[in-house]
């Protein structure tokens, strides 16, 4: 009889392709074991709908995309914004139990667990109904995994008000980081004192459900965090099978890469720094002037993904740049060693050998990504955990340098500003400490560790033998 698993991930584009391309892993790692992807459609266009096609277009054997009935917006989008993605998945509860009711009845095939996001945890509940087991995928980071079990532990157990730690000088002992934790590095959403940081800690009490956590990391890269989480009795067994990534580029537009990665074949090797921050890393005008100054001064050529900001009551993510915001006569001044873009094929980006810096906003998958290609990094995070993850990659594992640490856009909006000299300074120590500096040592060291990793025999390799052992 087949084995079937069902995965439900977020619709939005980070968490779905980890999802995805973790499915394919499992296919290609075991020949009677098939998948089928259960895909939410959401108000936004986070970038998913080119990839959900390229799927459908190339078919892979034993992998099943179903796309879900549509959810009215209204229904989740008047939840605060960490209630978003739960409330779409109590939404979908009903389409969820129809399919799982299908497959379960199957003679055919046998449903042998439901991997759900993070943010999805509560269709646990329809899992239970036809007793089947659940598991738990985390696009984030061990680090960030063991705080956020941290922070669920005092408030639910220790009856301890985490959000008293916003605007704190508290240093945290958090059991997943052997480094203290200022409290200005935690993710604004924990701190939120009109309740929302209940939302978020609840599915990570929910999380201790499961028969075992999906982690997207390697143990080489983050053993201190790993090992914390292995060694909390509360804290199912965790699977550590990573780096997963979208390695091959499905859902990108080809002809708009094909001109970037052109522009890259015309530059020097390792003499380009780029900058891009994310789906949602838009920046206000006195930034972008900031930026683009810095970036002048700094002499260095440069590849920019430029977005701008999402305006109220817009569904899609403008992948666009416009110039307006630009300082006047910037792009004829650094026409010869620069270009401004605004989406941007980042793998493929941070795999040409014209690249020699990257400035991140840190969301964890691009992490995962420049410690692949061995790219140093300088952080500049902007929201979610990224100031974590900044942290973790700067003070813990030295494999970044620091722009800024603690930008927190969501707060600060336009009233903190980072300077020009601060950006040309940093520009300069990223991409000028040469290829003997520590920094770049320890990352070619760890893009090497990455490959072990997923190879035979390697520690993620070995992880996801463990996990289906576990499930089959």
């Amino acid at each position: 009889m087949k084995s079937e698993l069902i995965f439900l991930p977020v619709p939005a584009f980070g968490h779905l392709v980890g999802m995805v391309e973790m499915a394919k892993l499992f296919i290609s790692r075991h020949e009677n074991l098939s998948v089928t992807v259960l895909i939410s459609k959401f108000f936004i266009d986070t970038g998913i709908d080119n990839y959900n096609k390229s799927l459908l277009a190339k078919p892979t054997p034993r992998l099943t995309i179903i796309n879900l009935p549509e959810i009215d917006p209204q229904k989740y989008l008047l939840k605060p914004r960490c209630a978003i993605f739960p409330s779409l998945i109590e939404n979908q509860k009903t389409h969820v139990r129809d399919v799982m009711s299908r497959m379960t009845q199957s003679e055919s095939t046998r449903v042998v667990g439901l991997l759900a996001d993070i943010l999805f945890v509560d269709i646990f509940d329809i899992a239970d109904e036809f007793n089947v087991p659940t598991y738990v995928y985390s696009p984030a980071g061990a680090g960030f995994l063991g705080l956020a079990f941290h922070l669920q532990t005092l408030n639910d157990d220790k009856k301890q008000d985490v959000t008293e730690f916003r605007n704190s000088d508290t240093e945290l002992l958090v059991p997943s980081f052997a480094n203290p934790v200022p409290a200005e590095f935690l993710p604004s959403i924990f701190l939120e004192k009109d309740g929302r940081h209940d939302v978020l800690l609840s599915l990570y009490w929910r999380c201790r459900e499961a028969k075992g956590i999906i982690v997207n990391t390697f143990e080489e890269l983050e053993p201190y965090a790993i090992n914390s989480l292995r060694m909390d009795s509360m804290i199912p067994p965790i699977y550590p099978v990573g780096p997963i990534l979208n390695l091959n580029g499905e859902g990108q537009n080809s002809d708009e890469a094909a001109v970037i990665l052109g522009w890259l074949d015309d530059q020097p090797p390792s003499s380009v720094v780029f900058l891009c921050f994310g789906s949602f890393g838009s920046f206000p005008e006195n930034q972008v002037k900031e930026i683009a100054m810095g970036l002048e001064r700094s002499g260095h050529r440069f590849l920019w993904s430029l977005r701008p900001c999402i305006s109220e009551g817009e569904t899609t993510l403008q992948l666009k740049y416009s110039n307006l915001e630009l300082p006047a006569g910037f792009l004829d001044r650094t026409s010869c060693v620069g270009k401004v873009i605004g989406w941007a094929p980042q793998m493929a980006i941070l795999a040409h050998e014209a690249v020699g810096g990257f400035v991140s906003h840190c969301g964890w998958n691009s992490v995962l990504e420049s410690v692949w290609y061995g790219m140093p990094v300088a952080t500049w995070p902007m929201y979610g955990e990224q100031q974590l993850n900044a942290f973790e990659m700067v003070k813990e594992l030295g494999l970044a340098v620091e722009i800024e640490v603690d930008y927190r856009n969501e707060y600060n909006k336009s009233d903190f500003i980072v300077k020009a000299d601060e950006i040309e300074t940093k520009i300069k120590k990223l991409m000028m400490d040469g290829k003997n500096s520590k920094i770049r040592k320890k990352v070619k060291e760890m893009k090497e560790k990455s490959r072990v990793a997923m190879s035979e025999n390697g520690s993620s390799y070995t992880s996801l033998a463990k996990l289906f052992e576990e499930i089959m």
